[in-house]
């Protein structure tokens, strides 16, 4: 079927668990963010499920909950196969394939709580797509560059390349202790540019266009209402 004639879901539209993010996964990212150091392990929290909207699907501002709406533009690990105590040798192997994700964060709530759950986990905050690629498409997931525009203007650019903590090494953590199943999600983490990071901070208004493009996956896009 043409895509013009049909409308793209999200590649998982609703996870059986939450979503596995890494915080704080790129260094420039850490800096414009003032904090003190680099992480020494990887930063896990999640997002629940009921946060994943399709391409092309809209971004509820929660006007009535926050006015500090921004944006992650992340690459995202779709699991492929029961994984327990993984070595970093042996964890692509439990990769099924890699879709974009766009980590939408209420930064008034993630200050507010001291923690990160809330404000990741609104409706709508988890925007997912436009496809899932498998990993033989995309042999190197370390190699692809990753881009988000604001209407149009360009934000984020990096690749990823730059993560401090490779994916082995994400899937190496998570496994040790906890089983990953397959169709479980982590999102590796997002390079600097973000909304809070520029001064003053650009958060995302209704009407905003939100494109995340990483090579060989694609572009997500969606409107913030």
């Amino acid at each position: 079927l043409p895509l013009t004639t049909v409308r793209l879901l999200a590649p998982i539209p609703r996870p059986r668990k939450n979503i596995f993010c890494v915080g704080k996964n790129y260094r420039d990212h850490v800096k414009e963010l003032k904090s003190e150091e680099l992480p020494k392990y990887p930063v896990f929290f999640t997002k629940a499920p009921t946060a994943v909207i399709g391409p092309e699907m809209a971004i509820d501002s929660h006007p009535e909950v926050t006015r500090y709406v921004d944006y992650e533009g992340e690459l995202a690990v779709v699991i492929g196969a029961e994984a327990k105590a993984v070595k970093k040798e042996q964890a692509l192997d439990y990769i099924f394939g890699y879709t974009i994700l766009n980590d939408v964060s209420a930064r008034d709530r993630q200050k507010r709580h001291g923690q990160w759950f809330l404000g990741k986990s609104l409706d709508t905050f988890a925007p997912m797509g436009p496809v899932l690629v498998h990993k033989d498409e995309l042999p190197d997931p370390h190699k692809l560059k990753i881009e988000t525009r604001v209407n149009g203007e360009l934000r984020q650019s990096a690749n990823t390349s730059m993560m401090i903590f490779d994916i082995p090494t994400l899937i190496e953590t998570l496994s040790a202790g906890i089983t990953l199943e397959p169709g479980d999600i982590i999102a590796t983490g997002t390079p600097a540019g973000v909304g809070l990071g520029f001064d003053p901070p650009r958060f995302l208004q209704p009407g905003d266009v939100v494109e995340v493009e990483i090579e060989g996956i694609g572009v997500l896009r969606n409107t913030v209402k």
